[in-house]
């Protein structure tokens, strides 16, 4: 028996995939005091269940990405307490996945630790989407954890605005490579021809970013940009302007987790980008106004079609 929970933090994401698996939402409760605890619970009987629960860990104006994450570990572990057969965390966005490796003497691995933290709670598998990077989400988990890449929601579009132009799918910085490569496989397929590969130097001190090598020949080509998320906006601004630079015809920025920290706004609004294609993975407190510039794809059919595969039943409908 499959039931869906969509925890408060993720509501609207949930009831889109609800809907495209043609399945209703399990009712819960989450109730909060006035000093900050809260309590979660299921208002079903989850005895026997394949229990799926959708958070996003971003912080907001409403909470930060720690107390999500507590949300989802005390409700999962909920879940088994009650009886639950199987319990398996989606996660629209994975909180903590940027600080994968040690660069500095004494640097926490933090990926690693809320692997750990979710395996204590015994859930039994975690499906994350678009990650920071797949190798190291890979090799924290000591359970099964399945990566769901945002090419399928992303390229489609993004392959209808380049049209019959020359494309160049690039990366704003080195460690992006690979997940560049692989959008431009499925954006290739979709076109039914190859595309050029880019990519933007980058080197990061405190705040202050620095390097200005463009590596590989964008002139007269759209350039798609592929990155996991958008924070300040200054690392995709800086490889758009660079490419606009090198002779670009156009810039289509591709990111699957739009969290638009302060000031992204304005520097979204750089004339150097065409286009800006996001999905719903997280609820940012404010969306960039850059009009019909900026698109959001909803990611909730894959995602429904990853549970309903993991579910062992039919591919949901459109």
């Amino acid at each position: 028996m499959l039931q869906l929970f969509a925890l408060q933090a993720t509501r609207d994401l949930g009831a889109r995939i609800a809907t495209h698996l043609g399945h209703a939402l399990a009712a819960h409760e989450e109730r909060e005091f006035q000093d900050g605890e809260h309590k979660l619970r299921p208002l079903v009987d989850v005895r026997g269940a394949d229990a799926f629960v959708v958070q996003s860990l971003h912080g907001d104006a409403h909470a930060g990405a720690a107390d999500k994450l507590v949300r989802l570990l005390f409700f999962a572990a909920a879940l088994r307490d009650h009886g639950a057969a199987r319990v398996t965390a989606v996660v629209p966005y994975l909180a903590y996945a940027r600080k994968d490796r040690r660069t500095q003497p004494f640097d926490p691995v933090t990926s690693r630790y809320v692997a750990q933290l979710v395996e204590a709670m015994h859930i039994d598998r975690v499906v994350a989407f678009e990650v920071h990077n797949v190798a190291a989400f890979d090799n924290a988990f000591r359970m099964p954890a399945l990566h769901v890449s945002s090419d399928a929601v992303l390229a489609p579009q993004a392959a209808r605005l380049v049209g019959d132009r020359r494309a160049v799918v690039a990366s704003p910085d080195p460690g992006g490579v690979k997940r560049a490569q692989l959008f431009g496989e499925t954006l290739a397929k979709l076109l039914g021809r190859d595309c050029g590969s880019a990519f933007m130097e980058k080197r990061r001190t405190g705040d202050v970013l620095s390097g200005t090598l463009l590596v590989g020949d964008v002139r007269g080509a759209v350039v798609v940009l592929v990155d996991d998320l958008i924070s300040t906006g200054t690392t995709l601004v800086r490889a758009a302007r660079a490419c606009v630079e090198q002779g670009a015809a156009g810039v289509i920025a591709c990111v699957a987790h739009g969290l638009f920290a302060r000031g992204s706004a304005e520097t979204l609004h750089d004339a150097a980008l065409s286009s800006l294609l996001i999905t719903d993975s997280v609820v940012p407190s404010t969306l960039p106004a850059l009009g019909e510039r900026l698109q959001v794809i909803s990611a909730a059919p894959l995602l429904a079609q990853t549970i309903a595969t993991l579910h062992g039943g039919a591919a949901p409908g459109p």
